[in-house]
């Protein structure tokens, strides 16, 4: 048990002052979308881009990521995700 106690680290996203709220709808989705802006813009080894992606992995559900990436793909994402 020590062993993967050591491999493993649970956070969740840090203190985001632009949703001080208690909904968390509108953090997820903008992390989402600047994930994606970030590795268009940077590419996906640009290590300031993993945090977006944590982020919105910690606070999105994940039948919204499904979701996101499914709409993403068909070009029906209700947001630009260019840089």
């Amino acid at each position: 048990m020590s062993d993967l106690s050591s491999k493993y680290v649970l956070e969740t996203a840090p203190f985001d002052a632009r949703f001080p709220n208690t909904n968390q709808t509108r953090n997820c989705f903008q992390n989402y979308t600047d994930y994606f802006k970030c590795i268009s813009d940077k590419g996906e080894d640009y290590a300031p881009c993993k945090q977006f992606k944590k982020a919105y992995n910690s606070l999105c559900p994940n039948s919204w990521i499904s979701k996101f990436d499914d709409q993403r793909e068909s070009g029906t994402f209700p947001a630009s995700l260019e840089p």
